[in-house]
């Protein structure tokens, strides 16, 4: 036998007149849209931070050892310590400088920044190479690889000869650097802006004659087997290596160079969710309207009902369960609907990009798609908080119809 307030409650969710039929429709609608879009947004912010740490362990080496002095005179024989580590995948002596390269004598020098590198050691090359979009990951001699959006803006094709202009040219008043004469070899296309757009990648002894030097390394970049590890367990291969080498060596990890971009992306995840939150209130508002005006409608039949007897702790129950239904089903369907558009959601962006509105251009964002991915957590909270925003809503009208006078009530025209 079902008990009489859900009894109550389920009669109520039935109403015969029309008008009452939409509003009730309208708020549960509320409630799905206010699940959907919160899900949404966390699970696109979410999207972010792994997208961005995965293009970061793609490209960027895992752990990075530095000098005080700026330069690793003796970078091979420090390269090798490394690679002896546990754990350690490869180590190899890098150059990273900001240099300007020329195409087309009539066009400006665009500024890049150069990477230099070992080919015969371990490092991101094999990293590029799986995203290699023209040409092929050589960098022998004078041959270096662009990003896609680097090529394409300075019009440079695949085996086609440009101009490398050294920073030291800048800085030495007395002296005059001559430009690397450099042959594009491949092209690579990681899918993000930064890396896209502004990389060079070629040899070591090429950015040796960039930057002058005749032998070492501006610092040593490796690659371990788990780079989660040098984030979480800085203790173990990071800190060996600190202490391995002593003072007068820095050894930062990949989350240590970008420390303040996931730093950045999950305090705005946090203040999206606590901003939205507020659509979870709307909602909750909804709920209050709904049951406000069945009480009204129900004036007399409350009364009629308290003077047969029933406690007014059972009606308040009754429309305290009259709002969790709706907020139950407003939520199955929000989580429903936010799943329905993060699947297709790079098929609306492309959708809207047909008729000429761009959601998520790659110039401003650095990514070439909108990345999502649903965290368990978080479609939880969005859950207990919409449960409990509606369901305390419930209360106020629920307390109304329970104190209701039953004389004044059957009385009411």
């Amino acid at each position: 036998m079902t008990p009489f307030p859900l009894f109550l409650a389920l009669k109520y969710l039935k109403p015969k007149r029309t008008f009452a039929s939409v509003i009730l429709a309208i708020t549960v609608l509320g409630v799905a849209l206010g699940v959907a879009i919160l899900m949404i947004v966390l699970a696109v912010m979410t999207g972010f931070g792994d997208e961005w740490r995965e293009k970061i362990l793609s490209f960027k080496p895992h752990i990075t050892v530095y000098h005080d002095s700026g330069y690793l005179a003796e970078a091979d024989a420090v390269a090798d310590r490394i690679a002896a580590v546990d754990g350690v995948v490869a180590a190899t002596p890098t150059i990273v400088t900001p240099v300007m390269i020329r195409y087309r004598e009539e066009d400006d020098p665009v500024t890049a920044t150069f990477i230099g590198l070992d080919p015969a050691r371990g490092s991101i090359l094999s990293q590029v190479t799986n995203h290699l979009f023209a040409g092929a990951a050589d960098i022998e001699a004078n041959r270096v690889l662009l990003g896609i959006d680097l090529a394409r803006r300075m019009g440079i094709p695949v085996g086609a000869g440009f101009l490398c202009y050294s920073p030291l040219n800048l800085k030495s008043a007395d002296e005059l650097y001559f430009p690397e004469e450099m042959v594009l070899g491949g092209v690579y296309d990681m899918g993000m802006r930064d890396y896209d757009d502004f990389i060079v990648i070629g040899s070591l002894g090429l950015a040796r004659d960039i930057v002058g030097a005749d032998g070492g390394a501006r610092m040593i970049q490796i690659q371990t087997r788990e780079p989660e590890q040098a984030w979480r367990e800085q203790d173990a291969i990071a800190a060996a290596l600190a202490a391995d080498f002593g003072p007068g060596y820095r050894v930062n990890t990949w989350f240590d160079e970008d420390r303040v971009l996931f730093e950045a992306l999950r305090t705005e995840k946090t203040m999206m969710f606590i901003l939205l939150a507020f659509i979870a209130i709307v909602a909750a508002f909804c709920v209050t309207n709904t049951l406000i005006v069945i009480t009204i409608q129900k004036t007399r039949e409350i009364g009629l009902l308290k003077a047969l007897g029933f406690s007014g702790g059972q009606l308040k129950a009754a429309f305290v369960l009259h709002g969790m239904i709706q907020c139950v089903a407003g939520i199955a369907l929000g989580v429903a609907l936010g799943y329905l558009v993060l699947a297709n959601l790079q098929n609306l962006v492309a959708l809207l990009h047909h008729f000429g509105i761009e959601v998520f251009p790659k110039e401003i964002y650095g990514l070439a798609r909108i990345p999502w991915r649903v965290v368990p957590a978080d479609v939880a909270s969005v859950v207990a908080t919409v449960f409990v925003f509606c369901t305390a809503a419930s209360y106020l009208p629920a307390w109304r119809a329970a104190s209701m006078d039953p004389v004044k009530a059957i009385n009411e025209e």
